[in-house]
């Protein structure tokens, strides 16, 4: 058996009749298979961070230029956005049980080889290829969310799920600065990635594919919520369909994509630079400025929760106008934390709060816009797809935005940022009323073949 015979998915098994043993079983899939994935991209991000926090002492260590670890930076938001996508392309043919553990196991073997070398080439090579497996986490994630959970719940269970990323952000800088601190850099490295290694074999344990390949009905029919154009979701689709048909000649996905580029520049800037700014314009401890990002990472979790539980509950399953109502807010945060007088420590860490609550609303809900408005059976895919293009913004928002702050000071990174707010609410308005993709007609209503 080869390793593509692992990833294939899971085949259908004939369908549970009671309606007793499926409502039993779907309660415990669902909350086994949640608790999974998130732990498991709490993990990816260990091993996408560590690397930040191993860099002052590596520097110290083997005599390098911040110059040469903005390279290895770079070279992570490339190789990664990239995979975002390709990765989303297989993820939507593929077994999330094991392509979700494989990406993390390797990106643990990635970590560990990273901290035995010593040259910058190697670095670059191992660094390059982590960023590769890193991508293979978001996309099975997408492919799960959207088979076990129904569009009217969605929000709120993928808010909850993303504020993995903001945990995993948080205890990161932890772990790894113990480490450093305690037993050199290169522990910063071999810890995550060993702890990522073990965490992939619990992945495999503990996920499992769509609920059609464990006897269960598709959760549309266990929920009676099926989407407004009725189409078939459940009928297998080729690579070539998903990609063209369903994700790149569809206007939503392009739309939320070059949103997400705006959006993405804001979140990385604030996050890299937010510190700085508060420890270069209003004179805070290295201590003080970095407990910012905390209550960056806090609002976050706020954030994400409430955008799923409202765009749910208030909005029915509409994801725009909470991706407007943030983004527009989060303009506004910006300029408050930019006017924010010195020495007003509370206030700032507030701004912080604000700024990281609003911008992680559209930073969950427009990935979950892009699997709803494109084939349930393109969900990878198309997250993939914005995914690479947020990416784009992530790497923006690291030479040419510190460029900008060099050339015009903060001044000019704040209104720089500001402007991206306003071109992310300006491509998200025409998506206020969209639920679901009008396009798909009767003629998907194709019978579902038996998968075996």
């Amino acid at each position: 058996m080869s390793v593509f015979d692992v990833l294939k998915p899971a085949p259908y098994t004939p369908e549970m009749q009671d309606p007793e043993v499926v409502k039993e079983r779907y309660k415990y899939w669902r909350f086994r298979i949640f608790y999974g994935m998130y732990v498991g991209y709490i993990f990816y991000y260990f091993t996408r961070k560590s690397f930040t926090f191993a860099m002052p002492a590596l520097m110290q260590d083997l005599n390098l230029q911040i110059s040469d670890l903005g390279i290895l930076s770079s070279i992570l938001s490339i190789t990664y956005g990239m995979s975002k996508f390709l990765s989303g392309v297989l993820a939507d043919r593929s077994n999330p049980r094991f392509f979700m553990a494989i990406g993390l196991i390797l990106t643990g073997l990635f970590n560990i080889l990273f901290g035995m070398s010593s040259s910058i080439i190697s670095f670059a090579i191992f660094w390059g290829l982590n960023g590769w497996f890193q991508g293979w986490g978001w996309p099975p994630c997408a492919r799960l969310l959207t088979h076990w959970y129904s569009q009217k719940e969605r929000g709120t269970w993928w808010g909850f799920w993303n504020t993995s990323h903001s945990v995993g952000g948080a205890l990161i800088p932890l772990l790894a600065g113990f480490c450093a601190q305690m037993l050199g850099w290169r522990y910063s490295m071999y810890v995550p990635g060993v702890l990522c290694i073990l965490i992939g074999f619990f992945l495999i344990n503990r996920l499992r594919d769509t609920p059609q390949s464990l006897g269960l009905p598709t959760i549309e029919k266990f929920k009676d919520d099926y989407p407004a154009s009725k189409m078939n979701e459940e009928k297998e689709i080729s690579v070539k369909e998903i990609l063209f048909k369903h994700v790149l000649s569809n206007k939503y996905i392009w739309v939320l994509a070059i949103s997400y580029f705006f959006v993405y520049i804001i979140r990385q800037a604030v996050n890299d630079f937010g510190a700085l700014f508060l420890m270069k314009t209003k004179g805070y401890s290295l201590m003080m400025a970095n407990g910012s990002v905390f209550w960056f990472e806090a609002g976050g979790i706020c954030g994400s929760l409430a955008a799923g539980w409202a765009s749910d509950k208030i909005f029915k399953g509409r994801r725009g106008p909470i991706n407007v109502l943030f983004s527009f807010g989060v303009i506004f945060a910006i300029a408050g934390l930019y006017l924010t007088p010195p020495g007003m420590l509370l206030m700032d860490y507030m701004m912080m709060f604000v700024i990281g609550f609003l911008i992680f609303g559209p930073q969950m809900l427009i990935g979950m816009a892009a699997a709803e408005l494109s084939h349930k059976k393109a969900a990878g895919t198309a997250t993939g797809f914005t995914g690479w293009v947020a990416y784009l913004g992530a790497a923006t928002a690291g030479y040419p935005i510190s460029k900008i702050a060099e050339v015009w000071g903060w001044y000019g990174f704040f209104v720089t940022l500001g402007i991206c707010g306003v071109f992310s609410v300006l491509l998200l308005l025409p998506l206020w009323k969209v639920k679901t993709n009008p396009k798909y007609t009767s003629e998907d209503l194709e019978p579902e073949a038996a998968r075996v």
